[in-house]
């Protein structure tokens, strides 16, 4: 399982895109993965055949652990034979000292390909060897992406996969007791808000990490036990109850417990997907953690009109998409978080952190299968046909599972576009550690009264729609919010938006 950023520390496999016996080439895709960040399909780093594969679809496994293997073709089943015995697993100690197992001829004349690395560069992984091999050549050839033999080796062929990092099982031997456990945002959040003690968590990650299945076993283990009510937490050891989690070895999201549903003859049950089980699990922690609240104003979107009327035609001959409502609200909120940073923030240990760089989050839906928040980094430096572009950019990458951790971190405000389906009023979720999110609902003619340059009143017709933000009252006040969003909406009635095409 291939690093897919520095704090993810697992993935379910969604797909395998190639079976065994199936030829790959490199930089072709062969598996889809999901994790807390991101879901996207994985490349193969190298030319060769699927000769073997470990992990089935819907298996979540820990970062680093061997998932598939891919070999040169001469030994490689056919399609649709047998999948050859597996390699030994990794170990988390040194290999043992031994004499190197004598190999077939045929193996030894046309040696598999080396599978390259998935990720950073890192430590490999530990497999059993003869002591007198070094065991970084073959992960040298790997970074190096030449994807041919490896000469004078003597070993399994090459698996997909990639350590951990500095959490792995070969750094773990020089740890000493002072050593604090190194934990993901999402392990330290369930730990917190279950109130539970690390140093009591066995884990079963690399080099020992506690991972999200190790917490969710314990709190389950909890929820079965009649004595384990609001006492120490329970122990690692415990076995979860099996009815605890769904069919994909996850646990639901948890939050307030709810009445058990009655299922009638004709109801259908439908498990969640990894992307609707990690969405659940972030929303509800989203409203145990921000006390939310929601300011609401009409935005005047003639100016805008205006403009999509004038160079909408040839913005979509240049561009190949039309210019729609959304770039140009973003334009403007960068605009007002200039006036009104503290929005642009993330609640810290007692204090308030400003983020001087604008990371704007654009929520995308996945063709109503689930959402994902694509990130527009330091979106204070685009015009408006600059953001149109970013913003098409990462929607179609993020439809096409083309994303990568990167596209999806950092981000410091977000904006949710409910509009096109012509919403009236949303009242979103404020997207972690954020402290804010701005929904654009339906643009639809309406009268209006408008002031004329001689001060007399006149009734026009004008695009109009409604702006809501909702925002964590730990960070702000009412008329800090309330401000922000009349800056929001005058600068889109106000601002001269063909200068910025």
């Amino acid at each position: 399982m291939p690093q897919l950023g520095e704090t993810v520390t697992e993935g379910t496999i969604t797909r395998w895109l190639k079976q065994v016996g199936e030829h790959v080439d490199r930089d072709e895709p062969l598996f889809e993965v999901s994790t807390d960040k991101v879901d996207s399909e994985v490349p193969s780093p190298a030319q060769g055949v699927v000769s073997e594969i470990r992990v089935e679809e819907g298996e979540t496994v820990d970062v680093g652990t061997v998932i598939a293997v891919v070999s040169d073709g001469a030994s490689a089943p056919a399609p649709g034979s047998a999948a050859p015995a597996q390699a030994p697993p990794p170990q988390a100690g040194p290999p043992q000292a031994g004499p190197p197992q004598a190999r077939p001829a045929e193996e030894a004349e046309a040696p598999p390909t080396s599978v390259a690395q998935q990720g950073p560069p890192a430590t490999p992984p530990i497999t059993p060897e003869p002591p007198a091999q070094a065991p970084s050549e073959p992960a040298a050839s790997a970074r190096d992406g030449q994807g041919g033999p490896v000469p004078q080796v003597d070993r399994p062929p090459a698996a997909v996969g990639a350590p951990s990092g500095p959490g792995d099982a070969r750094g773990s031997s020089s740890r000493g007791p002072g050593w604090e456990r190194v934990l993901s945002p999402v392990v330290r959040s369930l730990i917190n808000e279950h109130g539970l003690e690390p140093s009591t968590l066995a884990g079963t990650g690399p080099g020992g990490r506690i991972t999200r299945a190790d917490v969710l076993k314990v709190i389950d283990a909890r929820a079965a036990s009649p004595t384990a009510s609001g006492g120490a937490p329970a122990p690692a050891s415990v076995p979860a109850a099996p009815s605890a989690a769904p069919p994909s070895g996850r646990a639901a999201p948890r939050g307030p417990s709810a009445p058990s549903v009655p299922i009638a003859g004709l109801d259908e049950v439908v498990p969640f997907t990894n992307i609707r089980r990690r969405t659940a699990e972030h929303m509800v922690r989203s409203k145990a953690t921000s006390p939310h609240t929601l300011v609401v104003l009409e935005a005047d979107y003639e100016a805008v009109e205006r403009t999509r009327r004038v160079h909408g035609a040839a913005f979509k001959a240049e561009e190949g998409f039309s210019l729609t409502y959304l770039p140009f609200v973003a334009r403007a909120t960068v605009e007002a978080l200039h006036e009104w940073p503290n929005l642009n923030s993330s609640v810290g240990d007692d204090a308030l952190i400003v983020h001087h760089r604008i990371n704007l989050g654009i929520a995308v839906d996945l063709d109503h299968n689930g959402l994902i928040v694509p990130v527009v980094s330091s979106a204070e430096e685009l015009t408006l046909r600059g953001m149109a572009r970013r913003i098409r950019d990462l929607s179609t990458r993020a439809r096409s599972k083309q994303l990568n951790a990167d596209d999806i971190s950092g981000g410091t405000f977000s904006i949710t576009n409910a509009g096109p389906f012509g919403t009236f009023l949303t009242a979103p979720i404020i997207n972690q550690p954020q402290v804010g999110i701005l929904s654009t609902d339906g643009v639809k003619r309406r009268p209006v009264v408008v002031t004329q340059e001689d001060g007399s009143e006149a009734i026009a017709i004008h695009s109009i729609g409604l702006l809501c933000l909702s925002w964590d009252h730990r960070a702000v006040d009412g008329a800090y919010a309330a401000a922000f969003l009349a800056r929001v909406v005058e600068i889109l009635a106000a601002r001269d938006w063909s200068a910025e095409l």
